[in-house]
């Protein structure tokens, strides 16, 4: 089997930096001859010999990997990677690492301390750093820790590639950055950068060492986020033209075991396991615009190209996995339902045999906490084709062999596609994991994770952290529910800290997405910087509105509590009375204009969106009052002819249909 890289990664660089060039010296012994210069004249590439005496007279740092050079409002920045937390992989040759910090330099060699004040380089570069230290980023030299391990075992699969030729371009996060060492490497006569470009995974990975009996096998998890249509809870949502949804992530859980007999003092890893899940947006055209309340204006936009755009979306997914087994999770009531019913038409019009659709009331079937009833899902599927005892990857490392391939996916989703989904995926991978390790023989053929309740704790914990790392990347929170995936049991405390979550999602979401998402255009390359930037065309009252409340709401409580303080302004009653009517005035106002204080994207703002007005479903314009022609202020749903026959309240739901059958 592949996955260890023929075209192994330098491991590590001495930087030398100079106001001449930055030229990265391999530690490797082997790699002391081929040193890449960066000449900060005039921002080009090169292979050396050596490293040059001007830079030899600069400074110099350790460094452990490039992610890559990007172009800024003003300058090009060379961003590296100066420390990193190992995560030793047993039975595996090549360890995986979690970078931990890292430097930015300006490229051109006339840059000065002052360009850092300038008002938009400095934005871009906070928007920068800020995604460095919040995203997980994971590499490994020798590693593709970007393809699963069926995708490393296809006859396809060019094992003496260079690691970025052939990991898979999707979870190749930082591919933005590495243009310009790529293209240097694919022009025609050019040199070959491959040692230097290396691949990062944004997402999740983590690994247990665990004995049963006298078994010793590995267990681990990887989560890979997608860099197509990459974004933040309510500014990415749904899919666009090239069939990418948002938060499209690809979870892989394995094992990696010796067999019974074989056993080596350290962890070999003869036989391999892997399953393979997968969960996406609802792929169709849809948004939620943020208000300021609670629930966000919902918008289905009823494009001519959602058919196509669907289609092309399933016909990726089915290449890459096999049969899509897709389970909705949205509720089939209120404010969710038109988005079920807007995944079912689209559905309903694929041409696609591999496309098999199942619908799952969550809440109601899960009513009372009881979300061991997911496990009727795992018996539907079972019952449709993807079934525990044989959907998944089996690898026999000493013979060379596929035992068994996983020839289906289970495509999970539901509004967020965060917190149903992570019950419903570790549920259907504890079943899958069971019969894995009964195959090989760790556990007995009537065995559970149950009866072994030290790995049952550490599946559990695993999963519950994959569902909290997957959550902050797109709704800024840890996931709902995970007391449940840690425990096996729905607690009071429990939906306390999801009271907590929920809450703070709303204030992050509100007032604090906008930059997150910037940073994730940024860095994935969906704004550069001939896009320009959005500035702040709010007229000034608007922007002191919130300013004029907060001061309100300091006088009320210093009339309440601490009236002399306030004596000289006149009676504490009647300044009391001033401070609440002005209090509620300006709550009254910005309520009446919510969108125009939300902390909107600024570098590609969703205006076609905000503004939409074309057929579709729209719960309502709420937050609209000064918002142009589009100022519509009502709280009714609604609809286009078009649509009112499959989304009005009247519309039954699909419980359990499959869309395999007539209606």
């Amino acid at each position: 089997m592949a996955g260890i890289a023929e075209t192994l990664l330098w491991q590590g660089f001495r930087l030398y930096t100079s106001p001449d060039a930055y030229a990265f010296e391999p530690k490797d012994q082997a790699g002391k001859s081929e040193i890449l210069v960066i000449d900060r004249a005039d921002g080009e590439v090169k292979l050396a010999n050596s490293v040059p005496d001007s830079a030899t007279k600069g400074k110099a740092l350790d460094v452990w990997g490039i992610i890559g050079i990007i172009q800024l409002h003003i300058s090009k920045f060379l961003v590296v990677i100066t420390s990193r937390k190992e995560i030793k992989v047993a039975g595996l040759a090549a360890p995986v690492y979690l970078a931990t910090d890292f430097r930015l330099f300006p490229i051109p060699k006339d840059a000065k301390p002052s360009l850092l004040n300038h008002p938009i380089e400095k934005t871009l570069l906070n928007l920068l750093k800020g995604h460095l230290y919040s995203a997980p980023l994971y590499f490994s030299y020798g590693w593709d820790i970007g393809s699963s391990f069926q995708r490393q075992s296809q006859p396809n699969y060019e094992v003496k590639a260079a690691l970025w030729k052939k990991t898979d371009e999707r979870f190749f996060w930082n591919r933005f950055l590495q243009n310009q060492l790529i293209s240097a490497t694919e022009k025609p006569g050019g040199q070959d950068f491959s040692r230097f470009i290396m691949p990062i995974v944004f997402g999740f990975f983590e690994t247990k060492l665990v004995t049963i009996g006298s078994r010793k096998f590995l267990f681990g998890l990887i989560s890979r986020r997608s860099r197509h249509r990459a974004g933040t809870r309510y500014f990415s949502r749904g899919i666009d033209d090239k069939g990418n949804v948002s938060n499209f992530n690809e979870s892989e859980q394995f094992v990696l075991a010796d067999k019974a007999g074989n056993e080596e003092k350290d962890l070999v890893g003869q036989v391999r396991l892997s399953y393979l899940q997968t969960r996406g947006s609802v792929p169709v055209y849809w948004a939620e615009v943020n208000n300021l309340r609670y629930k966000p204006d919902l918008l289905i936009m009823d494009r001519e190209e959602t058919g196509e755009s669907t289609a092309l979306h399933f016909k990726q997914q089915t290449d890459l996995y096999g049969d899509n087994y897709l389970v909705n999770l949205v509720n089939q009531k209120g404010y969710e339902k038109p988005v079920k019913d807007a995944y079912e038409r689209a559905v309903d019009k694929l041409d696609n045999p591999k496309v098999h659709y199942t619908y799952y009331d969550f809440h109601h079937e899960c009513k009372g906490m009881k979300f061991q009833n997911v496990i009727d899902l795992v018996k539907t599927l079972e019952d449709k084709g993807h079934s525990p005892k044989n959907a998944w990857f089996y690898y026999d490392v000493g013979q060379n062999k596929i035992m068994q391939a996983q020839k289906s996916v289970v495509r999970t989703n539901c509004m967020d596609c965060l917190d149903r989904t992570n019950v419903v995926q570790s549920t259907l991978a504890k079943c899958v994991v069971e019969q894995q390790l009964r195959e090989v023989g760790i556990i007995g053929k009537e065995d559970t994770l149950e009866k072994h309740p030290d790995f049952w704790f550490i599946f559990r914990n695993v999963w519950a952290d994959h569902a909290d790392v997957i959550s902050k990347a797109y709704s800024g929170t840890g996931a709902l529910k995970t007391d449940f995936t840690r425990t096996g049991k729905r607690s009071k405390e429990g939906a306390l800290q999801d009271g907590v979550n929920s809450v703070t999602r709303y204030v992050r979401n509100n007032f604090f997405d906008g930059s997150r998402q910037d940073a994730y255009d940024l860095f994935t390359g969906a704004w550069t910087p001939r896009k320009g930037v959005r500035g702040d065309s709010r007229a000034l009252l608007v922007r002191v509105l919130p300013y004029v409340w907060l001061l309100s709401l300091f006088v009320i409580f210093l009339a309440i509590f601490i009236p002399s303080l306030i004596e000289h302004a006149g009676p504490s009653k009647q300044v009391l009375g001033v401070a609440i009517a002005i209090a509620t005035v300006t709550f009254y106002s910005i309520t009446e204009r919510g969108l125009q204080y939300v902390a909107w994207p600024t570098l590609n703002y969703p205006e076609n969106v905000i503004n939409y007005t074309g057929p579709g479903y729209a719960s309502g314009r709420k937050g609209r009052t000064g918002s142009g022609k589009y100022a519509i202020n009502s709280s009714k749903p609604q609809y286009t002819s078009a649509y009112q026959s499959r989304t009005s309240s009247s519309a039954p739901g699909r419980r359990g249909d499959t869309y395999d059958k007539e209606e």
